[in-house]
């Protein structure tokens, strides 16, 4: 199902705009990032908990992998948005089909490097044996798939933009109810091994692109395909647009990298599974959060580019709100339920994972008082074509914050690991604070009348 994208973004009274595209958003980021959460479920049920270790530990290379075409789609929607609103289509359609010639050739080139890597890649993060082995199995579906998956997460912003708000969540959903089908299928029934953990969630994304991409090969969308033309500054344009997601992207990872590295060495296979548990409770959590704030993003640059920035400032009062409720159910649930969490991943799990677990869990539950803050923050500036103040939140968030904490926190052993999250939670609420209040005043400027 399309919607009228120009009137939606322009004409729609803010908080119905919102129930009609953050919500739906919001399921489909869900929907689409539940394939990682059943990933971890299915491997460590199925294969056990060296695997699930494995898994955690090739994780962030995976996302990095994909961290370029993430890059790509973000950046261009931004300003494909704006040039929909200057009234600017052809533009908007040249953005849209160089955007998607690069994706699939960074794929090629990240996947060919990952695939030769991996091994080192696993030995210098200091795993051994069956441990190093499974995730270099794991890492090397997900490299050689790249060229023709990567492109997925371009495409539901495309999606979006062109008013298949509804048809996207669909997408999504069909994605990981695929993935999670063809998983249990190869895990549960053939008893292969990791590797195909990964092909089947690779299948189903490919697949998925295939179908995403229907309405544009056929013409039917408000983008279109036609013959690219590149330029200098409209490549600088998506780079800096994309920025402040590729950057959360490599540093994010670059952290999760270095944790994962302190991990094996303080407390080995055991302390990897929580971490990756943690990181399981946040791959549910943060896509409601990014789903509310991104689906909202053309919407907001579209008015951006047409000036009307009351309506930009309605929207985002919308985004910040919705935020900050999903943020503190998000601390009950996690506080109140670490065991059942715990389990959920770890089904046979001893007394030593389940009380590290629960700890660490209940610690881990007060990131999301502040959460909601720096990520409500990030996608506003993004969203209005700012993305240095975007970039140093992302950047802070991910990387700065967190190894500055370690340092400060290294006394406390694997409590101070845990404590780590909440901590540069509310460091980055407040650094966003401060953006908010630098950039206040062209935030408040009157609207121009057509």
């Amino acid at each position: 199902m399309r919607n009228n994208s120009t009137a939606l973004f322009s004409k729609t009274p803010p908080l119905k705009l919102f129930f009609l595209a953050s919500l739906p958003g919001a399921i489909s980021m869900l929907a689409s990032a539940l394939y990682q959460t059943i990933d971890g479920v299915f491997v460590g049920q199925f294969i056990g908990k060296t695997a699930f270790a494995a898994l955690n530990l090739a994780m962030p290379f995976v996302i990095i992998n994909f961290s370029l075409a993430d890059l790509v789609g973000v950046g261009s929607a931004v300003p494909i948005s704006v040039s929909l609103g200057k009234k600017q289509g052809q533009e908007a359609n040249n953005i849209f089909t160089c955007a998607c010639l690069m994706i699939v050739c960074f794929g090629l080139l990240i996947g060919a490097v990952m695939f030769a890597a991996a091994p080192l890649l696993m030995r210098l993060m200091g795993a051994q044996g069956e441990f190093a082995e499974l995730a270099v199995q794991y890492l090397r579906v997900y490299a050689l798939c790249s060229p023709v998956t990567t492109i997925i997460f371009a495409a539901d912003n495309y999606l979006r933009i062109c008013g298949y708000i509804r048809g996207s969540m669909f997408l999504n959903i069909f994605m990981s109810v695929l993935s999670a089908v063809l998983e249990f299928l190869f895990l549960g029934v053939f008893r292969w091994g990791i590797w195909a953990a990964a092909l089947a969630t690779c299948s189903g994304m490919f697949i998925s692109a295939l179908i995403a991409f229907i309405p544009f090969f056929r013409g039917k969308a408000l983008l279109r395909f036609c013959k690219p033309h590149f330029s200098g500054k409209m490549i600088r344009q998506i780079v800096a647009c994309g920025s402040p997601n590729f950057l959360n992207n490599i540093a994010g990872r670059i952290t999760s990298i270095l944790m994962n590295a302190i991990l094996v060495r303080l407390g080995g296979e055991t302390a990897v599974s929580v971490y990756g548990i943690l990181m399981f409770a946040d791959g549910f959590i943060q896509p409601l959060l990014y789903g509310m704030c991104d689906s909202l993003q053309p919407a907001v640059g579209y008015n951006w580019g047409a000036q009307k920035y009351s309506r930009v400032r309605a929207i985002e009062k919308c985004c910040f709100s919705a935020s900050s409720v999903v943020s503190v159910l998000a601390v009950f649930v996690i506080a109140f339920f670490p065991e059942q969490i715990t389990k959920l991943f770890v089904s046979n799990a001893g007394a030593d994972v389940l009380s590290i677990s629960v700890w660490a869990l209940q610690l881990f539950s007060l990131t999301y008082i502040t959460r909601w803050l720096s990520f409500a923050t990030q996608s506003y500036m993004l969203a209005i074509e700012k993305p240095l103040p975007a970039s140093i939140i992302s950047v802070s968030t991910a990387l700065v914050f967190p190894v500055i904490l370690i340092g400060i926190l290294w006394p406390l052993g694997l409590t101070g690991i845990w404590l780590n999250f909440a901590g540069t939670s509310l460091l980055a609420a407040v650094l966003s604070l401060i953006i908010l209040k630098k950039v206040r005043p062209e935030l408040r400027r009157p609207d121009v009348e057509e």
